[in-house]
């Protein structure tokens, strides 16, 4: 099959669309100087579906309380439908930004052919009316219940129908129109598109589209099926990044999604591209990736086999809801304190400052501690605790600015963790507890990329 060339994204046994958007979201937050006022998250595989995920988001970032969050959902288009509702938010509140996120982490059968197109990933994008890099010229939409495929509530795997179907009807019909209304609306010439963006299920479906509103086959961007896969909710946006990555000023984009209809969505790059700042985007991303090719483990990772865990694994704690919340900046956003006397850092935050020579009893100011260099201290290998992917790595981890705890490590390759070892901090699945269907999240110590250390 022509699917099973190339690579796809998989999210690793702590990962899923809620701890991807987190990453994305904190490497499009780096060095911004404002906060959002609201998060839209986008997906169609949230892990809570009454919880909102969004605000776990948020308090993962250490968001402001007073944030707006709101999930969206039900369909492929999440992803630009949160992004339209951002860019409706600022409009209408000039003087706020807004965070979108859009993740995805999907579940296919074993054998089938969604298992070798589907892929995990997120992207993050901030809004406002200052320091634009593209700015949104407008768009249009279609809503139309064209069914090629559908996951009912509480399956896990969705049900497709034929390909042909897909072409025939959707790509050759209305999603060609929906691009040329669109042009039609903002008076742009089809030829003076530069980047044609299209969240395609299929290959060679973006080239039949620009084909027949007549872009040019050179406007056709890479729609990243051979790298990450299609990443659902998350693809649409995961494009937009990537192109956004490359763009030059003065060029104008055309971002189209498609679920249960399309998003159109154009949008036109400023000068202030040229002096974007560097980043970790989808590029870097690809570039320190991880090879997997151990299909068992890919299996057991998106529990499509049923395993034997062992005695060990049967331990099931029951999460304290009300202790969660009580201590949910720590937990959640791994805020620590740092004493009003001394400013020595520390964590967890204590009634009484830790420095021998100070010892200043009272209330510290709160410090975040996800984004601070860290390193290893003192690390284990356990071989007999049950984790997904062993052997469970922990040990204690010390900042740079001060305070110490431990935590799990992950994502290290046996053999490779060593004292002293740069790290860097990631939100993680900590646990997962079946039987009442509760995640738990939490901060683990993950390698530097080479660049990073």
């Amino acid at each position: 099959m022509a699917q099973a060339r190339g690579e796809r994204a998989m999210a690793g046994w702590d990962e899923d669309s809620l701890t991807m958007a987190v990453e994305a979201a904190r490497h499009a937050l780096a060095d911004r100087q404002t906060t959002p006022g609201a998060v839209y998250f986008g997906s169609t595989t949230h892990p809570f579906a009454d919880r909102q995920n969004a605000g776990v988001v948020a308090g993962a970032l250490d968001l402001p309380e007073t944030v707006f969050t709101t999930d969206l959902g039900g369909s492929l288009k999440a992803g630009t439908a949160a992004l339209l509702a951002a860019l409706n938010h600022v409009a209408v509140q000039a003087d706020d930004e807004a965070l979108v996120v859009a993740g995805e982490h999907r579940r296919a059968r074993s054998a089938s052919a969604q298992e070798l197109m589907y892929g995990d990933a997120a992207a993050a994008f901030t809004l406002g009316s200052s320091g634009v890099i593209a700015e949104y010229l407008g768009g249009h939409s279609v809503s139309t219940d064209f069914v090629d495929h559908y996951r009912a509530a509480g399956q896990p795997f969705d049900y497709h129908w034929e390909e042909r179907w897909l072409r025939d009807e959707a790509f050759q019909k209305w999603v060609p129109a929906a691009v040329a209304a669109a042009l039609k609306k903002l008076d742009i010439e089809a030829g003076a598109v530069d980047q044609f963006l299209l969240a395609e299920p299929a290959p060679k479906l973006a080239a039949a589209v620009a084909k027949r509103v007549g872009i040019a086959d050179a406007a056709v961007t890479d729609g990243l099926l051979g790298s990450v896969g299609h990443a659902g909710a998350a693809h649409a946006p995961l494009l937009l990044a990537n192109a956004l990555e490359a763009a030059a000023p003065g060029q104008t984009l055309i971002l189209v999604s498609f679920g249960q209809g399309c998003d159109v969505l154009v949008f036109r790059t400023t000068s202030a591209i040229a002096q974007l700042a560097p980043r970790v985007a989808v590029k870097a991303c690809l570039a320190r990736r991880k090879e997997i090719t151990d299909y068992a483990k890919f299996q057991a990772f998106n529990e499509v086999v049923t395993l034997e865990k062992g005695l060990r694994a049967e331990a099931n704690p029951q999460t304290a809801l009300s202790t969660m919340y009580r201590n949910r900046r720590m937990l959640t956003g791994l805020v620590g304190g740092r004493c009003r006397k001394c400013g020595t850092a520390q964590f967890p935050p204590a009634l009484r400052c830790v420095n021998p020579g100070c010892h200043h009893a009272g209330e510290m100011d709160p410090h975040r501690f996800a984004d601070e260099p860290a390193r290893i201290k003192t690390w284990a290998s356990d071989w007999l605790t049950y984790t997904p992917e062993p052997p469970a790595h922990y040990g204690m981890i010390e900042f740079d600015c001060g305070g110490r705890f431990m935590a799990d490590i992950t994502d290290w390759d046996v053999g490779t963790v060593a004292v002293g070892e740069p790290v860097r901090m990631v939100f993680r699945v900590r646990g997962r507890d079946p039987q009442r269907g509760m995640i738990r999240y939490f901060w683990k110590a993950a390698p530097l990329a080479a660049k990073e250390a």
